[in-house]
């Protein structure tokens, strides 16, 4: 494939889907667009590698035991590899649990089995933090027979999914479907599910919330909790399983929202970008929240009319915020507008090796004699940045003469 042919490759419009970094790349997977006012899901035997530094698209096949084509998984990167566990497709929710090595270049899927434990009902719209080699899963939607329902304070029922569902629940006994706030445990190495008994201030249930992990704490902002959206934050000791609700200091706070993402950008700084109203309206508002001090600060930013919710958002380098796809309309609506568009969000100032870069690559036509006077590994850095900026050069021009 040609140069011009990678730089015209580029992931499909979708929402739902899952993103992870690793290694100076971008995975997305899965996720779904609506043609013709039907909801269809991407294969699940392929994945798109977007390279942070030069801009390019990739398209890989994928191999063994794959999941089914599903929106709304939870996906996370441990180890060089990515997990995602739960989802949705035309069948239903689904608890099961998948891994592909991201590292070997073969991108091969393993259907996760465990060993000891019970592992979560099935669910969606989830969230998780990864800590100490292990993966962290917190609330979601979801379906439950009434013999799972162990506690009503951390399962509850969608009055109006039970009431349109009462054939249903007729015919299959007794089931339910509602948000959740459990917590459960996945331990790669040993292959078990656990259930850690947590104590304090424990969210409401909820789904399409955003979760951060910094340190030992898991950080919870927001989502749908029954009839509304919140705003809040909540923690998670990692370490002691005590939750406390953050009570924030700023005279001004992020209205509550759904579908969007939160992202450690520093030691003791979360990033919020996007999400859906309580009033379901695309938000595209962009916020910091400083752990430390508990301050929300409102950011400005060239992406403030680009609204995004159901989208991802991953680590970049230094304190960039890389947003991929989402859509920029209500996901009820029938026009939902999917995107696939990369938002790259700079959180703190660059650093002046990442100046430099940036400099040399939007000038490289002047410096172009000089570039063999680099070193090969900086020489090799440089040349990405050089077609980054090319790409974004070529897509301006793109977009003006449409």
């Amino acid at each position: 494939m040609s140069r011009s042919q990678i730089a015209e490759a580029v992931a499909g419009e979708r929402s739902g889907h899952t993103a992870v970094a690793d290694a100076g790349y971008v995975y997305v997977w899965g996720g779904y667009v609506s043609i013709a006012e039907h909801g269809v899901f991407y294969p699940s035997d392929e994945i798109w590698l977007y390279d942070v530094d030069s801009g390019i698209w990739q398209a890989h096949p994928m191999e063994g035991d794959a999941p089914p084509p599903m929106s709304g998984t939870c996906g996370c990167s441990l180890n060089g590899e990515m997990y995602i566990f739960g989802g949705y497709n035309d069948n239903g929710y689904t608890n099961q649990l998948y891994c592909v090595n991201l590292r070997s270049e073969e991108y091969t899927w393993k259907k996760v089995s465990y060993a000891e434990g019970c592992q979560p009902t099935p669910r969606d719209k989830n969230s998780c933090w990864v800590y100490n080699d292990r993966i962290i899963y917190f609330g979601g939607y979801g379906c439950k027979r009434f013999s799972e329902i162990s506690d009503s304070t951390s399962f509850t029922v969608d009055e109006v999914s039970w009431t349109s569902c009462c054939t249903l629940l007729i015919q299959v006994g007794e089931i339910f479907w509602g948000w959740n706030n459990e917590v459960h445990v996945f331990d790669p190495q040993k292959l078990t599910w656990s259930e850690p008994s947590t104590r304090g201030v424990v969210p409401a249930p909820r789904a399409a919330h955003a979760c951060a992990t910094l340190h030992n704490k898991g950080y919870v902002c927001g989502g749908r909790v029954v009839n509304t959206r919140t705003s809040d934050i909540h923690c998670l000791d990692l370490d002691t399983w005590t939750w406390s609700e953050i009570i924030h200091t700023s005279a001004q706070v992020p209205a509550g929202r759904s579908w969007h993402t939160l992202t450690p950008v520093a030691d003791s700084v979360l990033f919020l970008f996007g999400g859906l109203s309580a009033n379901c309206e695309p938000l595209s508002d962009s916020w910091t929240f400083n752990t430390h001090s508990r301050e929300w600060r409102e950011m400005k930013h060239l992406q403030k009319n680009t609204p995004r919710l159901w989208h991802t958002a991953c680590q970049g380098k230094g304190s960039e915020v890389i947003v991929f796809g989402g859509s920029q309309d209500d996901l009820l609506s029938v026009d939902t507008g999917h995107c696939n568009d990369i938002l790259v969000f700079q959180t703190q100032p660059c650093s002046l090796v990442r100046l430099c870069e940036d400099c040399i690559g939007k000038n490289s036509r002047v410096l172009n004699e000089q570039l063999s006077w680099l070193p090969l590994k900086l020489r090799q850095a440089i040349q990405k940045r050089i077609l980054f900026f090319e790409i974004a050069e070529k897509s301006t021009r793109k977009d003006n003469s449409a």
